[in-house]
């Protein structure tokens, strides 16, 4: 009989433990406080999805490492878009729906768009081959410590896409977040069947 592992089984058995080799600059979870982890700290890698890393620290606290300090970490950065290269209103639709693919919770391992998180990406042109991008997005609770550094997230990895004069990432609280959002992908990696 085949030996079947839930999701969280399988994340648990990826995780792994390093020590920083130089100090990094984290965010705490849940409540998005700025700090920064020493170098030579041991930490247990939680999370590596999308860009950034979710670790826990010798303390036992959760933090945030950016991707672009993936080397702090002692691993490359990941560079995880599959884009297209043109620059029509919907080639940039569809980049940012792909960016925004690449933006987890870091305490969730499942991206922002299939948690049902996105509301809507509107693409505007504003010139040639340039275009103003309005996202509306929600949280899974008001409040939440680190809504303003998922925001900035979708905000980077939009702005740096082909085509994007100018992004706007607005959290909207009503309608409220609900499991009912997440997409059937999002429901069985989380084991909600």
């Amino acid at each position: 009989m085949p030996v079947l592992f839930t999701y969280n089984q399988l994340l648990m058995a990826e995780r792994e433990n390093v020590v920083l080799t130089r100090d990094v600059s984290i965010v705490t979870i849940p409540d998005g406080a700025p700090g920064t982890l020493d170098k030579g700290e041991e930490v247990t890698i939680h999370q590596a999805l999308g860009d950034n890393y979710t670790v826990i620290t010798a303390y036992g606290h959760m933090v945030r490492i950016a991707g672009s300090d993936a080397d702090a970490l002692d691993k490359e950065p990941r560079h995880l878009h599959t884009l297209v290269s043109e620059t029509s209103a919907e080639a940039v639709e569809k980049n940012c729906w792909e960016v925004m693919k690449t933006v987890y919770d870091p305490e969730i391992p499942v991206n922002i768009v299939d948690l049902g998180l996105v509301y809507d990406c509107h693409v505007t042109p504003v010139g040639k081959e340039l275009h103003e991008v309005h996202i509306m997005m929600t949280l899974t609770a008001p409040g939440c410590g680190m809504g303003p550094v998922i925001q900035s997230d979708v905000e980077k990895s939009v702005r740096a896409l082909p085509g994007v004069a100018s992004v706007d990432v607005e959290v909207i609280l009503d309608p409220p977040w609900s499991r009912d959002m997440m997409s059937e992908v999002a429901k069985l990696q989380l084991g909600l069947y």
